[in-house]
């Protein structure tokens, strides 16, 4: 351990570890700091990877030179493509995990970072010099300097966990809370507000009679997060999660001791995911529903825990039981660990700008659930932004900012800053304008290229994603010119679709942009086919492209449109509340975000097109524009 570092981060959960591998790569002496070194990328909560456009943020770090990825892909429980019966801007990736094989698989990655040490202490307070960030106050190594420091203190921060009345200051897991950060933060002028989150109870398995429930399988084939995976794990190695609903006695349980869950006795007033809520917010919300599904889904791949997906609660440990026991196959059920819920310390989306550094502390940057967000994924993309900003600051190059059309992770960080969030922030497809353009197949094309650029992908990584774009070029090419010669095996693919072969020749992109016909179907009646060695993930990259040209190219044109709007750049030091023509509330909501471009001013809640007009008015006065 040294004195001083030029990157220090607080916190080792998925922002933070990315955070540190990052700015490692990049060169940097970094330090991270962890309360507890066996919780390092741990997952406190559902030990799952993925899922609706998170899947998709994974394959984003990835290509940007994060480990998320590649530490999903080491011990999958369980993998499969969710929405394939859907198109193609909404498949994605979801994983279940093993709670010690993932974080041990981390370890081993950041391992290999040369200019990262790892320390186990608590960051009691953070200095400042002439209102930059200086360094931190540890617990047990005192005064540590640094001339950047990224807080990623996930759900530690003040935090407090409940279940039923009962409150204790802990964090996750029944970890140490860390409870003086927060008044670190105030006396900086930084703002707080208290979030909250949930877990569900983890049961036994050998005590569960998973008869009364329905399997739910994993997937076969080439499905990996990660680019540079080679191995796949196959079905027959893949353990099954299981499905069950809520009976008429859990709901009737629910209902009659209401008043001892936090969530409605007035204990917790703080705000939680809309999209993950309690069991019981689900019955009191949604009272029509006879009935909520829930999943059973394994914890380890030795081991006896059993995650029950859905049924997060805050009740207390008696009625936890008795709800338990009333659901199909849990009758008998042993609780290995109560349910319980959390409240916690973010930062206010307004204090942070698009690079993630605090606007009134220079040099000070947040990730993860700190910003306000929910979820690993998320946290992991938080947390590789926020390194790469402070980096960039050090070595005098430029902000690092992904634009909407470039990037899930983009689009969180615009809306965050731009828009704010009232409760943890998720992300979900419909989010994204372009989600055409950010799919789960083509990471690797938005993003390999700033990746390598940047330092963070290797020379040999980039050149194999050069190789793989190369071939799909070539196959397209030889589609586009060719002609089936298989006129035979052409007819019996019509007929095994249900369509009658008119015997005239196809070429082969002429097949491939019905929906009916797929490139597999194609190698055996093409000798020319097999030749570009394409696997999975290049194929449906390649089908992807041919078979929604047209929808692509409109979405890339409405993406140019706007990236106009994003080059037309805002001055650091616009007067917002004194400038004539905006109305009040435009001066100021403007004045609190700090735009950097026209396009992201048009993009906040409370600015109309007349204030934009101002704005662009301002630049031409000024010969800006």
């Amino acid at each position: 351990m040294r004195q001083e570092y030029d990157i220090i981060v607080v916190g080792g959960g998925h922002a933070g570890v990315e955070a540190g591998h990052a700015a490692s790569r990049l060169g940097l002496r970094t330090l991270l700091v962890t309360l507890s070194l066996d919780k390092i990328a741990n997952m406190p909560c559902n030990p799952h990877i993925g899922g609706s456009a998170k899947g998709v943020v994974v394959r984003e770090i990835d290509a940007l030179g994060g480990i998320m990825g590649i530490a999903a892909d080491a011990h999958p429980l369980q993998i499969k493509m969710l929405n394939t019966g859907k198109g193609p801007a909404v498949q994605c990736l979801r994983s279940q995990q093993d709670k010690k094989l993932y974080p041990a698989k981390i370890l081993e990655l950041l391992g290999m970072d040369e200019n990262l040490d790892i320390l186990e202490d608590e960051v009691l307070d953070l200095m400042t010099e002439e209102g930059h960030i200086s360094g931190v106050v540890l617990k047990k190594n005192g005064v540590l300097r640094a001339k950047s420091v990224i807080l990623t203190t996930g759900t530690y921060l003040n935090a407090r966990v409940y279940t039923g009345s009962e409150g204790k200051d802990q964090g996750p897991d029944g970890e140490p809370a860390s409870l003086s950060l927060t008044d670190a933060l105030h006396r900086l002028g930084v703002s707080t507000w208290r979030l909250k989150t949930g877990t569900p109870p983890r049961l036994k398995k050998s005590t569960i009679d998973f008869s009364k429930a329905s399997v739910e399988p994993g997937m076969d084939g080439e499905l990996a997060f990660s680019y540079e995976t080679e191995s796949f794990t196959p079905l027959s190695k893949q353990l099954p999660c299981y499905l069950i609903y809520t009976s008429d006695e859990t709901l009737r349980i629910i209902k009659d001791n209401l008043d001892d869950s936090a969530l409605f006795n007035g204990t917790i007033n703080s705000t939680g995911p809309r999209y993950c809520p309690s069991i019981e917010s689900k019955v009191v919300r949604f009272s029509d529903k006879p009935r909520h599904q829930l999943f059973l889904e394994p914890e380890y791949l030795e081991g006896e825990s059993f995650y029950l997906q859905g049924f997060s609660t805050a009740m207390p440990k008696e009625i936890q039981e008795k709800m338990v026991h009333s659901l199909p196959g849990l009758e008998h059920a042993e609780i290995l660990k109560y349910a319980y819920q959390i409240e916690y310390d973010a930062v206010r989306p307004e204090e942070y700008d698009s690079t993630l550094m605090i606007k009134k502390v220079p040099g000070l940057y947040v990730a993860g659930q700190l910003c306000g967000t929910s979820g690993y994924e998320e946290a992991g993309g938080l947390g590789l932004v926020a390194a790469i900003n402070a980096a960039n600051r050090l070595l005098g190059r430029e902000k690092f900012i992904l634009s909407r059309s470039q990037s899930y992770i983009g689009v969180m960080i615009d809306d965050l800053v731009t828009k704010g969030t009232n409760e943890p922030y998720r992300l979900l497809s419909s989010r994204a304008e372009y989600r055409l353009l950010l799919r789960h197949d083509n990471a690797d094309e938005r993003l390999s290229e700033i990746g390598h650029n940047l330092g963070l992908l290797s020379d040999e990584r980039y050149d194999r994603y050069l190789n793989k774009q190369r071939r799909i070029q070539e196959a397209l090419a030889y589609l586009e010119k060719t002609i089936v010669p298989n006129k035979e095996g052409l007819k019996e693919l019509f007929k095994s679709r249900g369509m009658a072969y008119d015997g005239r020749g196809y070429k082969g992109l002429e097949l491939l942009k019905r929906p009916e016909f797929h490139y597999v179907d194609l190698l055996p009646l093409m000798d020319g086919l097999p030749g570009f060695g394409l696997n999975d993930d290049a194929i449906l990259s390649l089908e992807t492209k041919v078979k929604f040209e047209g929808y692509i190219a409109k979405q890339k044109k409405e993406a140019a449109d706007l990236a106009k709007q994003e080059n037309i750049h805002l001055p650091e030091d616009l007067d917002y509340l004194h400038m004539d023509g905006l109305r009040l509330e435009a001066r100021q909501k403007l004045d609190a975000v700090r735009p950097i471009s026209i396009g992201q001013a048009s993009r906040i809640s409370g600015v109309n097109p007349a204030d934009i007009s101002v704005l662009l008015l301002t630049l031409r006065k000024r010969n800006l524009l």
